[in-house]
């Protein structure tokens, strides 16, 4: 696994929109804010020739254009550092214009961004064994203060933090529009985790824990849930892995197959996708071999969160198929959609602790 250089002090930050850019509100406005923070910090930008555009469909502009961009800023000199402007809807439309052959002999370079990203991080490390941060994209760096969780993503593109803790509360509805593009995150929810280990069945993490969603239907243990897994981070969302799954570009079972010995801890999160489609999309993957050498499983709360359908809840919509693998299954973990997000290091090797409903992430370059 190749590990990029750390971001220097003084170093300086690329932009580029190989989703949709920042060009409306409220993401422009952040956009500029967050570029501000970063100079405050000391920092040169390199802003992509797409950052503003909005003339694509479910994406910044051309596929060609936004391919060209990424390619071309990730083997640039000028810039340390990629972050991603924004997720979107088509990024995988501009992978047949990627130069994934020029990437692997690029120096490697941090890239982090989240959602429709999934298709440049996890391809970094499918692809091209480079890692890469599934985290948040550069508009959320606008917001005023900082969330602990972007100040976390921040210290992981500088090498001064290589570990990262689940946050207190989540968001269930921002308050962020185009008159107020600056505002925190609005988190006001109690994380409550979920676990499904071997031979115990669906339970709540903490002892006693009234989770918002759950707790008419499942019940703590006697005591705090504690466990340790280790194992080769992958991942992303699940909308755009299984839109990839089968493709070209499709080489997820030769990077499992490569990494067996360390096994595979697979961290997904769904955006569009309803209980039915979350469990088609686990289907899907373990059907095409993608778990085998699995580890455990960290899951994020889907964007569609709480919703049951035909008796089919966000939990029995993965647990029911992957509860045969015996391995821990983490959900309702702070990843993904429903901020605030832990960032996580796409490829390295992590050791995962958990107690109750406290988890760490520590992730290491080897």
């Amino acid at each position: 696994m190749r590990y990029p250089k750390h971001l220097p002090e003084n170093g300086t930050i690329g932009f580029v929109a190989p989703s949709f850019g920042c060009a409306i509100e409220p993401y422009r406005t952040a956009f500029e804010n967050a570029q501000r923070r970063f100079a405050a910090l000391g920092h040169k930008l390199d802003l992509g020739p797409n950052c503003y555009e909005g003339r694509g469909i479910g994406i910044s502009n051309t596929p060609k254009a936004c391919g060209e961009e990424l390619t071309a800023y990730y083997c640039s000199p000028e810039n340390d550092v990629l972050i991603s402007c924004g997720g979107g809807e088509l990024m995988c439309e501009i992978l047949p214009y990627m130069e994934f052959d020029k990437i692997r002999q690029a120096e490697p370079k941090w890239y982090m961004g989240y959602s429709d990203n999934t298709n440049m991080t996890f391809l970094l490390a499918t692809l091209c064994d480079t890692a890469s941060i599934y985290g948040p994209c550069a508009a959320a760096f606008g917001m005023e203060p900082w969330h602990e969780s972007l100040q976390d993503a921040y210290d992981l593109l500088r090498g001064t933090k290589d570990a990262v803790c689940g946050y207190g509360l989540y968001e269930k509805e921002s308050q962020k529009d185009e008159e107020h593009p600056l505002l925190p995150y609005h988190v006001t929810e109690p994380r409550r985790t979920m676990v499904c280990l071997p031979g115990s069945g669906l339970q709540m993490a903490e002892a006693g824990a009234v989770h918002p969603t759950a707790a008419a239907k499942y019940q703590g243990g006697g005591e705090d849930v504690s466990l340790a897994l280790e194992g080769r981070l992958l991942g992303g969302c699940m909308d755009c892995l299984v839109n990839l799954l089968g493709t070209e570009y499709d080489h997820t079972k030769a990077f499992a197959e490569k990494y067996q010995r360390d096994g595979i801890l697979w961290f997904l999160e769904a955006c569009d996708l309803n209980v039915m489609a979350i469990r088609r999309a686990i289907w899907q993957m373990k059907h095409a071999g993608w778990f085998s050498h699995v580890k455990g499983f960290l899951l994020g709360r889907p964007y569609v969160h709480g919703q049951e359908l035909m008796g089919l809840d966000q939990y029995h919509a993965v647990v029911d198929l992957l509860e045969e693998y015996e391995v821990p299954i983490l959900l309702d973990l702070d990843l993904g959609h429903v901020a605030p997000m832990m960032p996580l290091v796409c490829g390295s090797y992590a050791r995962v602790q958990m107690k109750g409903n406290e988890i760490s992430v520590k992730m290491e370059q080897r």
